[in-house]
């Protein structure tokens, strides 16, 4: 298939066939590669805990990842970037002549970098494991046995909720943060049903 072929073909195709997702399931998100279970994990604030404290979260995590090796991991930003922001700021600042306006410019630049530190520290994690070949009746003891294992180690965590899910996605595809509850289908809340 030529380049220009495989271009248009890839245009037309939806958002969930691009990036894979066939459909969000009980348990996490089906992909052609098998079906992504996400155990969400609560964040541990280091900056409170001693060196020796810090040491033994981390030897944990590696006792996890080596007994696990289908596991995954992702952390994302839970909150809105605003490097696109930024970047407008900076363009208007070198094309404006006044220093008045300048300045003002950069101390627009400077709150959002204030803004965005405060806002650094709102990160989520997840541990993600991949399922293949499970019958559907071993599922749910298997999924019981892993998250044991990642509580035996000191994790607080628990399988997340497709809502959770949805709004995972949105962070992580298109840098949402906002919105409060995530359509299944785009204008599904338009759709009057019964009427």
């Amino acid at each position: 298939m030529s380049r220009k072929k495989k271009n248009a073909a890839q245009q037309r195709q939806t958002s969930r066939e691009l990036i894979d997702i066939q459909k969000i399931t009980e348990y996490g998100l089906l992909t052609s590669h098998g079906e992504l279970v996400f155990f969400s994990i609560e964040p541990t604030n280091l900056s409170v805990h001693s060196p020796e404290s810090i040491g033994s979260r981390i030897y944990a995590l590696m006792t996890v990842l080596k007994g696990m090796a289908e596991i995954e991991m992702l952390a994302l930003n839970s909150k809105e970037s605003f490097e696109d922001n930024k970047r407008h700021y900076r363009q208007l600042q070198e094309q404006e002549q006044l220093p008045v306006i300048r300045r003002l410019l950069e101390r627009d630049m400077m709150g959002l970098d204030r803004l965005q530190v405060q806002m650094a520290t709102a990160r989520e994690f997840f541990v993600i494991v991949r399922l293949k070949n499970e019958k559907d009746s071993d599922i749910q003891s298997y999924l019981s046995r892993l998250q044991k294992n990642l509580e035996d180690q000191g994790f607080k965590t628990r399988l997340s909720s497709p809502e959770e899910r949805k709004r995972m996605l949105g962070v992580y595809l298109e840098q949402n943060a906002t919105t409060e509850k995530y359509e299944d289908y785009d204008g599904e809340r338009w759709v009057i049903f019964n009427d």
